[in-house]
């Protein structure tokens, strides 16, 4: 690890009044001794350990907050994602959590920073009650060369799990909250030990801070770049296929999760990987698979027969379960992880109405309107009282993390898009042949091979029909892929099924865009379905 200067170490502890023991930037392996030792962590036949994170197996985007200042409040997107927090009482819970931290005999401290270009480096300073929190940090964040000393840190986590907030005293909703200060520069989370809220807060950061000040699109992506050095981004929430299908032999990940896009590069925002990995195997991932060992960091497994096996198949605890791991635990990687303007875009979604068709090629307003959008969809018995398809929309695919208006990163894409000549590509990885418990879901063989053809511009020079619903180009043929299955709506057994499954659905994505409609262009709304409701 990069070297922390003295005189640093000393300023931020006396800024924040810390006055307990502080070990800085231990190494993964004298963490895990600590964890082993201290009884919170267990070692596992892969190499990594696991950890249980209580009752939060993931992020509380209800108790995530921004303080609203002078910083914040014209510029920020208000509303049930980005609640306003009062910014005196940011400073009295931070006070409180400090106290809190005081008590301890140690904490841990480890210092890192965000963004591959270093035109953006973001310098990070976490602090945490827990020594496994001081590892996924290491893993997750960027982690400086040994030979350079740190002189500055830019943005402070404070992350006390054990302390809980008063909910009236203190404004918060719960007990547990995530408040992120922009004047300050700092973030504290507590009541928690769900370490996405460190991610996913710095990424907060990142998605206020760099469209603003420097120009730059902050993207919800995974990003892999082929020999030819043409890079590829993969845009989906959880479930549709962002991490498989960004993973290629024969093209090298740049990263997995988050990055930004300036004039002329990707570049990743992390130095790590937090994948899922409820009912992971060699077979289906065997990059995720290989990653776990020595160093990574599992959150929420169970094991076999109380052993120290894992059991992935396993999601009593949660379905949510994960591993952290550094990104050089995966062979083929982009270093440093960056790549050059993109030549395709895919927006991955898995369709459980079973509608969409498995590839259609976007216009730029339609992209936008689906950029906008951000749909999957929701399947009978994931969650409770959810018994047939739901639509799920996320604007921006990662509406929990982004708080400017979808607009403004709506814009930069669709300006990028088009000065650069993107294709872009909504991917269907969901059903077809009818909707979920019906039909049945698009072979991931079949993915890959449009996901390939579209790469090697194959679907470049071919001809399209397009839909009478989405209005979407399909195109008429694909290499590997059967053609049959390319038009949706010959795969139904009933036509008018599929036309009322369809129009229900484009149903459901203009009622979603109508927040949207006195902010965006007309040309925007003409992206979406062509039935209107």
């Amino acid at each position: 690890m990069r070297k922390l200067d003295t005189k640093l170490m000393t300023s931020i502890l006396s800024k924040l009044n810390i006055n307990t023991n502080v070990k800085w930037n231990l190494s993964p392996k004298e963490i895990e001794e600590i964890c082993i030792q201290e009884g919170s962590a267990k070692k596992t036949n892969l190499g990594a350990i696991a950890v249980d994170t209580g009752k939060f197996t993931g992020r509380a985007p209800k108790d995530r907050y921004i303080v609203e200042d002078s910083e914040t409040k014209e510029k920020v997107w208000w509303g049930d994602i980005n609640k306003p927090f009062p910014e005196e009482n940011f400073n009295k819970l931070k006070e409180k959590i400090i106290s809190h931290l005081n008590t301890k005999k140690e904490i841990y401290a480890r210092n890192c920073y965000a963004c591959a270009n270093e035109k953006y480096q973001l310098n990070i300073t976490v602090i945490s009650e827990s020594a496994w929190a001081s590892l996924f940090a290491y893993n997750m964040f960027l982690r400086p060369k040994k030979e350079d000393e740190i002189q500055e840190t830019n943005w402070t986590i404070i992350c006390a799990p054990s302390f809980h907030s008063n909910p009236k005293e203190d404004k918060t909703r719960k007990e547990n909250f995530a408040i992120i200060s922009f004047k300050n520069k700092e973030i504290i989370i507590g009541g928690t030990a769900y370490t996405g809220e460190i991610k996913k807060g710095i990424f907060s950061v990142l998605n206020f801070l760099l469209p603003i000040k420097n120009n730059v699109l902050s993207m919800h992506c995974s990003a892999n770049i082929g020999s030819k050095n043409d890079t590829a981004l993969f845009f989906g929430l959880s479930g549709t296929g962002k991490t498989t299908l960004s993973a290629h032999k024969q093209r090298k990940l740049i990263g997995d999760d988050e990055h930004g896009w300036d004039q002329n590069s990707i570049f990743n925002f992390e130095g790590g990987c937090y994948a899922k990995c409820i009912d992971l195997s060699f077979e289906k991932e065997p990059d995720i698979y290989s990653a776990i060992k020595n160093g990574a960091l599992l959150e929420n497994v169970c094991f076999k027969n109380n052993s120290n096996e894992i059991d992935f198949s396993d999601g009593t605890k949660t379905e949510n379960t994960r591993v952290s791991y550094p990104i050089h635990h995966i062979q083929n990687i982009a270093k440093p992880s960056m790549g050059n303007t993109p030549k395709n875009i895919f927006f991955l979604t898995a369709d459980a109405f079973g509608v969409l068709p498995p590839v259609s090629k976007l216009k730029p307003n339609q992209a936008m309107f689906h950029f906008i959008s951000g749909y999957t969809a929701k399947v009978a018995g994931t969650e409770e009282g959810v018994v047939e398809p739901e639509a799920t929309f996320s604007t921006c695919f990662g509406a929990p993390f982004m708080p400017l208006h979808p607009t403004v990163y709506a814009k930069m894409l669709s300006a990028k898009i088009q000065e650069n000549k993107v294709n872009v590509w909504l991917i269907n990885t969901g059903w077809i042949s009818g909707p979920y418990g019906v039909g049945y879901r698009i072979k991931l063989n079949h993915t890959r091979s449009i996901i390939e053809a579209a790469l090697n511009g194959d679907l470049n020079d071919i001809e399209y029909e397009s839909d009478k619903i989405f209005g979407l180009k399909i195109p008429i043929s694909c290499p590997n892929v059967p053609s049959e299955i390319l038009k949706p709506w010959k795969t139904w057994k009933n036509t008018n099924d599929y036309k009322k499954q369809a129009e229900k659905l484009a149903i459901l994505f203009n009622k979603n865009f109508e927040k949207f409609n006195t902010v965006s262009e007309k040309e925007i709304l003409l992206g979406g379905p062509i039935l209107k409701n």
